[in-house]
């Protein structure tokens, strides 16, 4: 399959992602450059589909490492099946079997638990390897992560060297809680994602949503890029758009008015702050939203 910027473009437009040159060039550069993207914004403005885009378009799997505060190697990359492990060898002895004969069963891939790195890397074809909220995990792991990007390979000391067949395709992403080292960016392309304008959004409302109004659509669309102006503590996702629209589909409205956004503010906003401080303003979004 030959991957060009028009082979992007119009795979992300069939897989009903709405995107920007901007983003249809990094990810093409990613795919012909074999080089990991580092996807950074604020949280749901659609970094993680961008992953799942990818997979649907290759028609591949997608293999998810989500990080967290605490992650390990172990629970990254590997680990031994230790109770079946122990099975086997309570099988063996009780056949009497030597030590050695043992250990050569018990450390084959056969009792090794294949974590995200590893079960990218050993994939029988091209995956999409995504490694969600890298920011989430500590500095230790981040250092580690730079020797698989690397070399795409993996050193398991009872079975040696596990090399990548297939080189995956690689997508980091990152909501900024804290700045990221330097060798891992260099390791990747960049790729900034901030929210969609107005006309953007409400063109993934259309979409997603296409029983809704369009005079709504477009309303829904600018009264979100207001509530994100505001210094709310969790600006509205996507997601939460969407959610909002399909429930403005449900309850049958055509327009927005005080009413219906003040019953239903608590689908965007999940702080209670937030709401109110959104209600006093409930008047003035409206009108720059009709």
């Amino acid at each position: 399959m030959e991957v060009t910027l028009d082979f992007v473009r119009i795979g992300l437009k069939r897989c009903r992602y709405i995107t920007t040159a901007k983003v249809e060039t990094a990810v093409y550069l990613a795919l012909v450059l074999e080089k990991p993207l580092l996807i950074e914004g604020p949280a749901g403005v659609g970094k993680t589909e961008v992953a799942k885009v990818l997979a649907e378009l290759f028609d591949t799997d997608l293999v998810r490492l989500q990080c967290y505060e605490g992650l390990d190697e172990a629970r990254a990359l590997y680990e031994w099946n230790y109770q079946k492990q122990l099975l086997r060898i309570q099988a063996d002895t009780a056949q009497e079997q030597d030590w050695q004969a043992v250990s050569a069963h018990i450390f084959s891939r056969d009792y090794l638990l294949e974590r995200p790195l590893l079960r990218a890397i050993s994939a029988p074809r091209k995956v999409v390897l995504l490694i969600d909220e890298i920011d989430k995990a500590d500095e230790e792991f981040e250092a580690f992560l730079l020797e698989v990007l690397s070399d795409f390979q993996v050193s398991v000391p009872e079975l040696g060297t596990l090399s990548a067949t297939h080189r995956p395709v690689v997508v980091l992403t990152s909501n900024r809680t804290r700045e990221l080292s330097e060798a891992l960016k260099r390791r990747c392309l960049h790729l900034y994602i901030d929210f969609p304008g107005v006309q953007e959004e409400a063109e993934i409302i259309a979409l997603k949503v296409p029983d809704l109004d369009e005079k709504l659509q477009r309303q829904v669309a600018r009264f979100v890029g207001g509530l994100r102006k505001l210094d709310v503590k969790k600006a509205p996702s996507i997601a939460e758009t969407l959610d909002w629209a399909r429930a403005l589909l449900a309850l049958g409205v055509k327009a927005l008015d005080a009413p219906t956004v003040r019953q239903t503010l608590n689908l965007i906003l999940k702080y209670e702050e937030d709401i109110r401080r959104a209600e006093g303003r409930v008047g003035d979004l409206l009108r720059a939203s009709s």
